[in-house]
């Protein structure tokens, strides 16, 4: 007999997904140049040429058994220490390589880092706006997750809905920043305060809160942002990283769990993430990919169009009438629609073949998410279409 809840997840695929088809589709019938897609963070600039010349580099001169035979069991040792050594020069931490765990992108992070803190029947909690992808990753490993009500003024931390919640069930907390759909990075601030309420709940339950900081958009932080490094404020911190957006490695799926060496049995988790693995047979990224990124660590790709297409939407959003936070990084930016029913403005939109993302699922009714991962030529042209459905539909005179 199959699995029954695996089937009933059949009928709940991704809006995100969902909305990417239809935009393909749209395209061979119009020309996937004329269709605005807004609707899928996949990163659209060029991978460093270091990391191409690195690859066939190990593919002309390294060692085939190296290469491509079995990395062990808690990844490839090169990999490891490197990323230990990049994130000490950077952040000023004491990692270790054996506080390294690689795995398939952030998502694999995170699955691994939820299961090693909590067990059967322990709550998560996280904050909206954030990714949908959290439900089936906490719920995946036995484990509950709770919804902290966003502070829609500043997609800062609800204080005070967050205070009602940490309630002594709570294993584990889940941030996302920079973050995905707002595109707000949380601040010092709030980063203080998080930690201190945490150190202070850790106390009065008699349990460790961990907090578990999913950070793929870490690199892409704009000007002037405030966007510190979460570690360095709590000790009891697991870091979930990918290269996807860093080093527009998206399909290499490359990432790794970087355990603060300050954490309660912090030399224990990452073996355990290996006894997860068996589990759950995730086994190791490929050891190829391990060795290549270990020598391009510390590069980006040139991720400065993001910026640039933040402040031309950013612009033009404003000058519409739209409320919006200015983002502090990743390539998503969250406006308020037009009306109430934001998934009624986004099927609005894809009249004028504008392709948005309702952010219901992200616990932000009322907003829209778009991913301005795309050529800054289609956003200057987007924004003349979305100028024109804005004052046909709406009625607003810009």
């Amino acid at each position: 007999m199959i699995n029954e809840s695996y089937k009933q997840m059949l009928g709940a695929k991704s809006v995100i997904r969902n909305l990417a088809e239809f935009a393909t589709k749209r395209g061979q019938i119009i020309g996937y140049e004329n269709v605005f897609d807004f609707s899928l963070g996949n990163p659209s600039v060029k991978t460093p040429d270091e990391f191409t010349n690195v690859m066939i580099d190990l593919l002309q001169n390294e060692n085939p058994m190296k290469l491509h035979g079995y990395s062990p069991t808690l990844g490839d040792p090169s990999f490891k220490e490197e990323i230990a050594k990049s994130l000490n020069k950077r952040f000023g931490m004491m990692y270790r390589s054996e506080h390294i765990f690689p795995t398939t992108g952030a998502a694999g992070a995170i699955a691994h880092a939820v299961r090693a803190v909590t067990k059967q029947g322990d709550t998560v909690l996280t904050f909206a706006p954030f990714f949908p992808e959290y439900k089936p990753y906490i719920e995946g490993c036995g484990a509950k997750l709770k919804v902290v009500p966003a502070d829609t003024t500043t997609f800062q931390i609800n204080k005070e809905e967050f205070e009602k919640m940490l309630t002594s069930d709570v294993a584990a907390v889940l941030i996302n920043t920079p973050n995905n759909p707002s595109g707000v990075a949380y601040s010092t601030k709030t980063l203080e305060y998080l930690a201190d309420f945490l150190t202070k709940k850790s106390e009065e339950y008699k349990h460790t809160i961990f907090l578990i900081s999913d950070e793929p958009y870490r690199e892409i932080v704009y000007k002037n942002a405030d966007s510190p490094y979460v570690s360095k404020f709590y000790p009891n911190t697991l870091s979930c990283y990918s290269f996807s957006k860093s080093l527009s490695l998206p399909g290499e799926r490359i990432g790794y769990v970087a355990v603060n060496p300050l954490c309660e049995e912090s030399d224990c988790i990452v073996p355990i993430c290996g006894q997860i693995s068996r589990g759950t047979g995730h086994n190791c990224p490929p050891s190829i990919i391990q060795q290549a990124v270990a020598k391009v660590c510390d590069l980006t790709a040139d991720l400065s169009v993001y910026e640039k297409n933040m402040e031309i939407i950013y612009k033009n959003l404003i000058e519409m009438g739209f409320t919006v936070l200015k983002p502090s990084g990743t390539f998503y930016i969250l406006p308020k629609a037009l009306e109430e029913d934001s998934i009624a403005f986004c099927n609005k939109a894809k009249e004028y073949d504008l392709i948005f993302v309702p952010a219901d699922n992200f616990g932000a009714p009322g907003f829209f998410r778009m991913a301005y991962c795309i050529d800054t030529e289609k956003v200057e042209r987007a924004m003349i279409r979305l100028r024109q459905f804005v004052e046909e539909v709406y009625g607003k005179e810009i």
